[in-house]
């Protein structure tokens, strides 16, 4: 290996069994070794001492995570299903979507985001319904005022 490089030259490795102390005069102990006479000691980290306000009995309960005791809410998968297959498509999905929440919020611990989407489950659920019952009642109005309609015109035929 040339040492004509663009890199200085290393310094030479310590023979085995020699300290390694920097050049310099002051020389270190190897680690956990006493210091030499008049030389300071390794820091040492403080000795712990009791905070004020600390629990003195260890650390705090820790908050309890995963499903809450008792049965999860009803989630109103099959309304939401039964709402997107007969009546109002968007709604109806839009319930499926809040119906498939509720189970995986209730397992993670979160009994009110759970109840929240169980809510608006039924709620979209129920909309859909009553879109498609509006709609129901708009085409038979439509389908009679089309046979009125056709029946006014064919008495009035010549």
């Amino acid at each position: 290996m040339s040492t004509d490089g663009p890199y200085p030259p290393s310094a030479p490795e310590p023979e085995p069994g020699t300290p390694s102390w920097p050049a310099g005069g002051q020389q270190q102990p190897p680690y956990g070794g006493p210091a030499p006479y008049g030389q300071p000691g390794p820091a040492q980290p403080p000795a712990y001492q009791q905070q004020p306000g600390a629990y003195p009995a260890g650390y705090p309960a820790q908050p309890v995570y995963g499903p809450p005791a008792g049965p999860p809410p009803d989630n109103f998968l099959v309304w939401a299903i039964l709402s997107t297959v007969l009546c109002c498509l968007p709604l109806g999905i839009v319930s499926i979507v809040y119906a498939a929440q509720v189970n995986d919020k209730w397992l993670r611990g979160d009994v009110a985001g759970a109840t929240e989407s169980a809510r608006k489950a039924k709620q979209f659920a129920i909309w859909s319904a009553g879109v498609q019952a509006v709609v129901l009642v708009l085409i038979g109005i439509f389908y009679i005022g089309i046979f009125a309609l056709a029946l006014g015109t064919a008495s009035t035929a010549p």
